[in-house]
């Protein structure tokens, strides 16, 4: 059996808990969710691997990419990742990878974007599901009608994700004197 390298890291949001397995991050989740047994279950179980806490290459990129987007110094992440899902979650986790920085979605477009658009609810779960949070940006799918719904590091830090994306993005498009 081979092993899940996992740390934890503190940051403005909270203590996250970074896995990494065969030189991908496959897991970088907020550490006191409510669903966290049920995720690592089913990383361990989808990778047919442990935890065991040590400290990886590529844990050590993910931190730095990890400040560096705190300290509106990033917009995007170049650590490989592993999603662990079913088939319909991937699905899922790859139309969320391209809801741009900055910007937010909802379930219903996200179940569009899949081609699948009765699929609302099921959209909704497998977002709940994310075990990669932040890179794969479950934080910038909202409500229908716009209001902040579900998240599993709390709505207090989804709106402080989405804030400050959202004024990074306003820098960006400010031209520069010269």
């Amino acid at each position: 059996m081979t092993d899940i390298c996992i740390q934890y890291h503190k940051t403005k949001i909270g203590e996250l808990i970074l896995g990494s397995f065969e030189g991908k991050l496959c897991l970088l989740d907020f550490n006191y969710r409510k669903m966290r047994n049920a995720v690592d279950n089913r990383i361990k179980k989808g990778l047919n691997a442990d935890f065991f806490e040590e400290d990886s290459e590529i844990i050590e990129k993910t931190r730095t990419e990890l400040d560096e987007y705190f300290e509106e110094n990033r917009i995007e992440f170049d650590v490989p990742i592993q999603m662990v899902g079913t088939d319909f979650q991937k699905s899922v986790w790859k139309a969320l990878l391209k809801v741009a920085y900055g910007t937010t979605s909802t379930y219903l477009q996200l179940a569009k974007d899949i081609n699948n658009e009765k699929a609302v609810r099921a959209v909704a779960g497998a977002n709940g599901a994310n075990a990669i949070a932040i890179i794969i940006p479950c934080h910038r799918i909202i409500g229908s009608s716009g209001e902040l719904v579900g998240y599993a590091g709390g709505l207090p830090t989804k709106k402080r994700l989405l804030t400050l994306e959202q004024k990074q993005e306003l820098y960006t498009q400010i031209p520069l004197p010269i």
